[in-house]
């Protein structure tokens, strides 16, 4: 199997702006937000689809969802921290996390994703996504 470009980017090969690593799991903002603070969660293990995860990533990935989701809807003051499994675009499972103050702002999101709009409504410059990232890390100490 080829290398995802997740698995580079857990390997640093590929930068990014990571918010938290443990044995079985990597977070990072992704480039291409829906929103500020879009976040995704993978396995460190390179599988594609979400359901051939082994049970221990399966827990682990989602240990994590829940740790960023609460992180995340501190730093947004969100109302909900929508998740998200496509698996369309990268052969690695990803979670994604979105943080949004209401469901219409969901909607937005989502309809600009699904007509393709690149890029997205938010396009953040690197200097923007490295601010972002910091304060989503202040919030766990």
């Amino acid at each position: 199997m080829v290398d995802s470009v997740f698995t580079k980017i857990i390997r640093g090969e590929i930068p990014c702006y990571k918010l938290y690593e443990d044995d079985k799991t990597f977070a990072f903002l992704t480039i291409e937000p829906f929103v500020p603070g879009h976040t995704l969660v993978i396995p460190k293990v390179q599988i594609e689809n979400f359901d051939d995860l082994p049970p221990a990533e399966y827990e682990a990935v989602f240990r994590t969802v829940k740790l960023l989701s609460k992180r995340l809807k501190a730093v947004f003051t969100a109302e909900k921290v929508a998740i998200l499994v496509t698996g369309f675009h990268v052969p690695h499972v990803h979670v994604h996390l979105i943080p949004v103050a209401d469901r219409g702002e969901f909607l937005r999101a989502m309809s600009a994703h699904l007509a393709q709009e690149v890029p997205y409504p938010y396009a953040p410059s690197n200097e923007e996504l490295q601010l972002v990232a910091e304060k989503i890390n202040r919030e766990e100490k």
